[in-house]
């Protein structure tokens, strides 16, 4: 379902604790920067800061999905933060957020890279499978659910 390499168990943070936007940023930055040379957890914080200038990623119902584009890359990569208390995060419904999903994609990003936003936001929009994820308890049981869930099938 995901590219290769587009998640890792390194990548996944497990009742992070974080008391605001920022700081959620922040460590989305430090998970991502070792994906690929020339990319700092500052140089991913400002992109994604900058994105959520344009307009919080918040989707509501406690999710976020920020993303960037990012000129070092050439693949898309991912990064989840399960919050153990929620931030606000100037979401659409003003509910703060515990399950993030960070998303970096070249700076040409494609049609692929949008229908990887797309999956993305559909897997979160299912309340059982936000639910598991909040429940999980190590960060081994986080990738498992993000890696095997299944989408429902598309209707024609």
């Amino acid at each position: 379902m995901f590219p290769t390499n587009f998640l890792a168990i390194t990548r996944i943070g497990c009742q992070v604790e974080a008391g605001s936007k920022k700081r959620v940023l922040e460590l989305l930055g430090s998970l991502l920067a070792d994906t690929a040379p020339g990319l700092t957890q500052d140089s991913i914080f400002d992109r994604l800061l900058e994105r959520e200038r344009l307009g919080s990623t918040g989707l509501g119902h406690g999710i976020a999905l920020p993303h960037a584009r990012m000129r070092d890359i050439d693949q898309a990569y991912g990064a989840f933060i399960q919050l153990s208390q929620g931030v606000d995060f100037d979401a659409i419904d003003s509910e703060p957020v515990d399950l993030l999903f960070a998303l970096l994609v070249p700076e040409a990003a494609t049609q692929e890279h949008l229908q990887l936003l797309a999956t993305l936001a559909g897997m979160f929009s299912n309340p059982e499978f936000c639910a598991n994820l909040r429940r999980a308890s190590a960060p081994e049981d986080l990738l498992k659910q993000l890696t095997e869930h299944k989408l429902p099938p598309v209707e024609a």
